[in-house]
């Protein structure tokens, strides 16, 4: 029998109450097989599912029902490879929460006042989402007390790796003395996630893959406008034209792109700001403030700096320079046609890129529909 809601997966009715509001009616795939396992106990996992599949709920929903809101201490901790994605994941659990017994999560990552963060730390805190590196200092400050912490959560694990977190993953890893449950979520499995599952996960640690059949998004529409790169920003500018007053995130592949890109779209008067990694927290914090309350229509992003960007209602993703990988288109088109709704991918290719995009086709079992446009050839 299909579960249809999250009560029949074993999920409280507060919690389900506070997923209703949120419009989180139906599981996705990843949701009804990871979240009845893990209601279950104490246990080890290896999910694999990209982006935007609904991991923050399958995971989240089973670590917040383990928690005891009696006791002030950490109970659990979830790792992610950006302070984004850390401060929406803390998001997320605290939304789900709010018709339930109340639950302390603190987001700590880095590029913001390590003080403050400690400061917070000193309230009763049951769950602390953190980047490895900002965890690693306040252990060594001892501003934070991992012992009494039970289940561990490694999202985008194979992020952390690319991002260099691998020692710090292994440092913590190997200091969780009470830790009952692992749960790791990783879009691929490549080597060293292998090395990282063998090292610090039971031997007879459950695995769920979400094929990728399941993983594609059919609300999303892939595009692409062939032109020459001379061509692009032209394109772009029509693309933009054509949308009107649609929101959406332009993505480039580098930092000097990035703020080219938005100078650019600044000159043609188009509400837009970029976000990448040479900004500090506060800039960062001011753009997406920007971005949420509509002062600005359009982001300019790096993908490193677009993890955990999760704003409604974006109407289009375009893809200015094609990414370093299909996964990351995967994460890059994952920003639009959120809950339920439809939205375009949009991509502007020179040559070599539609070559690429014939092999996302194979990859990712998509299908891109050639647009015609400014300079098409």
């Amino acid at each position: 029998m299909t579960l249809k809601n999250f009560a029949e997966l074993g999920i409280t009715s507060g919690f389900v109450k506070g997923l209703s509001e949120l419009n989180i009616v139906e599981p996705t795939d990843i949701q009804a097989r990871v979240i009845p396992l893990l209601l279950t106990g104490a246990t080890d996992i290896v999910a694999q599912a990209q982006t935007g599949t609904g991991k923050t709920a399958a995971y989240g929903l089973p670590l917040l029902a383990q928690i005891d809101p009696n006791m002030s201490s950490v109970q659990g901790l979830v790792l992610c490879p950006t302070r984004e994605l850390a401060k929406q994941v803390a998001k997320q659990l605290f939304k789900f929460t709010k018709y339930s017994a109340k639950i302390f999560t603190e987001a700590v990552y880095g590029g913001e006042a390590i003080d403050r963060q400690i400061s917070c730390l000193r309230r009763p805190t049951q769950i602390i989402v953190a980047t490895p590196g900002r965890l690693i200092d306040l252990v060594n400050r001892k501003a934070v007390d991992l012992s009494t912490i039970k289940t561990v959560v490694l999202d985008e694990a194979d992020e952390m790796l690319s991002i260099g977190f691998k020692k710090e993953l292994d440092e913590i890893l190997s200091f969780l003395p009470a830790i009952e449950s692992k749960w790791l979520f990783s879009a691929t499995i490549p080597p060293g996630i292998q090395e990282l599952i063998s090292k610090h996960l039971a031997k007879d640690a459950q695995r769920i893959e979400v094929s990728r059949e399941d993983t594609i998004n059919k609300n999303i529409s892939h595009q692409y406008q062939s032109c020459h790169d001379s061509e692009k920003l032209h394109a772009l500018l029509l693309y933009l034209e054509s949308e009107q007053e649609n929101r959406g995130v332009i993505f480039c592949r580098t930092k000097a792109a990035t703020k080219a890109l938005a100078e650019q779209l600044i000159e043609e008067n188009i509400a837009t700001n970029a976000i990448h990694g040479d900004l500090y927290q506060k800039e960062r914090d001011k753009v997406m403030r920007a971005f949420r309350n509509k002062t600005l229509r359009v982001l300019v992003a790096t993908d490193v700096a677009a993890r955990g960007i999760d704003v409604s209602d974006l109407a289009f993703v375009a893809h200015y320079q094609l990414p370093e990988s299909d996964e990351y288109y995967t994460h890059r088109s994952g920003r639009t046609a959120r809950a339920g709704k439809g939205g375009i991918s949009m991509c502007f290719a020179n040559n070599a890129e539609v070559k690429i995009l014939r092999n996302y086709e194979n990859t990712l079992g998509i299908k891109f529909r050639q647009v015609k446009g400014i300079g098409s050839y």
